[in-house]
């Protein structure tokens, strides 16, 4: 007679991305919508030096194992300020300051610089969801008590996995990223016949801008990126960071070569080149992921000013090759005053926080409703003024 052994179910929080299978995690992560959650960009982000302790991003990730095989998983951080993050919880910094409570370090929840919507537990196919998030929850809750963790934050999350974390406690905060989103177009044009007459031109005179100025856009998608261009894509990077956002250089040169050969299937690079017959020397370029049918708009960079050609690597040829690809949603990234002139409406995004300190607690749960109202107001407002034609005007309104 076989004696059947009841499982065993262990809990460890792993400082690096090395240390889990990458095959067993990667089962869990390839499912899922997002690319941003699989074993190869979060590890290139702690490789590289971007995402460590040094930067104030110490890895320390959840994962669940039944004897030895890995049943669950979250990448988590714990941070000792919010850079990085572009969920702006300075405010409540500042009230855990006016209350004398240590608001960092704080347990944070996301993929590291990415304020892309898709974050969750990772769960391996066939277990009990519910289950296994008490269990992790719970896992979570020991954790930040264990060691004076002040809150846990998840930021950008998968809107599907929303509310299974509010049933769990957690308080959701309402804000809003600019998506666009196919309307069946076949071609360019169709996505322009949504816009009113005066920005159809505005759109029309902005792409013969750069054609003016003898610029060819070129598309280079995975296996077929020419391995010259990945040392490149920081300089890209780089420069924009210098030119406008200082202090925000969070990704290391060494994290973007580190992305050929494992990661190369979901880039796509539009690239803008001056000379016709020059390919190895592109004078701007931004840097897209591709997974499925979503596009996803992550940096963006000119070593020379040309008139609109931020337009047109960022936004026009990123949505005519993704019409010709059958691209369904197009996240162009962070900011929103050029995304809403173009056609990206502001679109519902949540964080979830939860805070140990009891006042803390009780001012995030009396007010996150009147805040996620003042920030739906916004969100109405901001697609009320899209340039639209007065049918698509009608059809937002629907």
């Amino acid at each position: 007679m076989v004696t059947q052994l009841a499982p065993h179910y262990s809990v460890q929080w792993v400082q690096r991305m090395a240390d889990i299978p990458q095959d067993a995690w990667d089962a869990m992560a390839k499912p899922l919508a997002t690319p941003f959650l699989e074993w190869d960009w979060l590890n290139n982000l702690e490789t590289s030096g971007s995402a460590t302790r040094r930067t104030g991003w110490q890895p320390c990730h959840l994962t669940i194992w039944r004897d030895r095989t890995l049943i669950a998983g979250a990448p988590f951080y714990l941070k000792g300020h919010s850079y990085g993050e572009f969920v702006f919880d300075h405010q409540w910094a500042d009230l855990a300051y006016r209350l004398g409570v240590e608001y960092y370090p704080k347990l944070l929840g996301m993929t590291p610089f990415t304020p892309a919507i898709g974050y969750r537990f990772l769960m391996a196919p066939g277990e009990d969801e519910d289950e296994m998030t008490e269990r992790m929850v719970a896992e979570i809750d020991h954790f930040c008590d264990r060691n004076k963790i002040s809150g846990c934050n998840f930021l950008f999350v998968d809107p599907d996995w929303q509310p299974v974390m509010e049933r769990h406690g957690f308080s959701g905060w309402l804000h809003h990223s600019y998506i666009w989103s196919n309307r069946e177009f076949q071609t360019f044009d169709d996505y322009l016949k949504v816009f009113n007459a005066n920005q159809r031109r505005n759109i029309k005179r902005e792409r013969k801008a750069v054609t003016k100025a003898n610029l060819r856009m070129d598309v280079h998608v995975g296996e077929e990126i020419p391995h010259f261009l990945y040392p490149m894509i920081y300089n890209f990077y780089s420069s924009t960071c210098d030119k406008f956002f200082w202090g925000s250089k969070y990704l290391t040169r060494k994290f973007f070569e580190q992305l050929y050969p494992n990661f190369s299937d979901r880039l796509v690079l539009f690239a803008a080149y001056q000379d016709e017959r020059s390919s190895e020397k592109p004078v701007g370029l931004s840097f897209c992921l591709r997974k499925g049918d979503k596009l996803y708009g992550r940096y963006w960079g000119c070593l020379e000013e040309f008139d609109c050609l931020h337009f047109e690597a960022c936004y026009y040829k990123p949505i005519e090759w993704g019409i010709s690809q059958g691209i369904q949603t197009f996240d162009p990234g962070a900011g929103g005053r050029h995304k809403k002139r173009r056609g990206f409406p502001a679109t519902p995004n949540y964080s979830l926080h939860r805070f140990y300190n009891e006042r803390m607690k009780k001012i995030l749960c009396s007010y996150i409703g009147e805040i996620n109202e003042m920030e739906q107001e916004e969100i109405n407002a901001i697609n009320q003024d899209l340039p639209f034609n007065k049918r698509e005007i009608q059809l937002e309104v629907h």
